[in-house]
C-alpha cells in the first residue's frame, strides 16, 4: 500500500544516484552525505545521473520501503522552487507526474514552525 503523503517530509539527494543501490547502500548514502537518520520516518528521493529513474526510501512500522519508477520516454524535471534538499508532497507530485510549473505565485498560508 502506498502511504506517502503531505505529513511527511522529503529529502532530494542533489547529486545523482547509481540506483543499482537498494536498501543498505541508499541508507549509506542518507547517513553520510545528507547526514540524516534513515529510520527517522522521512522520505529520500533519489535520480540516477539521466533522470529517468526515481527511487523513494521510507522507513515504516517493521521495516524499509523502497518505491521505484522508471521513466519509458522523458525525463523527471527537477524544481527550481526548491533551493535546498527539501521538498514538499507538491513538488514531489509534480515531479513524479513530470509537471514543469514555468511560472507561479504561491499564496502565503499559516504554517507550524517544525
Amino acid at each position: 500500500m502506498f502511504s506517502l503523503g503531505s505529513s511527511h517530509r522529503y529529502h532530494l539527494y542533489r547529486g545523482h544516484c547509481d540506483l543499482r543501490k537498494s536498501f543498505d547502500g541508499l541508507c549509506g548514502i542518507v547517513a553520510s552525505e545528507l547526514g540524516r537518520s534513515p529510520t527517522g520516518g522521512e522520505v529520500f528521493v533519489f535520480l540516477n545521473r539521466k533522470r529517468t529513474h526515481l527511487k523513494l526510501l521510507h522507513w515504516e512500522h517493521g521495516g524499509f520501503v523502497l518505491y521505484y519508477k522508471r521513466l519509458e520516454q522523458g525525463t523527471f524535471p527537477l524544481s527550481k522552487s526548491t533551493g535546498g534538499s527539501v521538498l514538499s508532497w507538491s513538488d514531489l507530485v509534480l515531479m513524479v507526474e513530470g509537471i514543469e510549473v514555468v511560472k507561479s505565485n504561491r499564496r502565503r498560508r499559516f504554517s507550524l514552525q517544525q
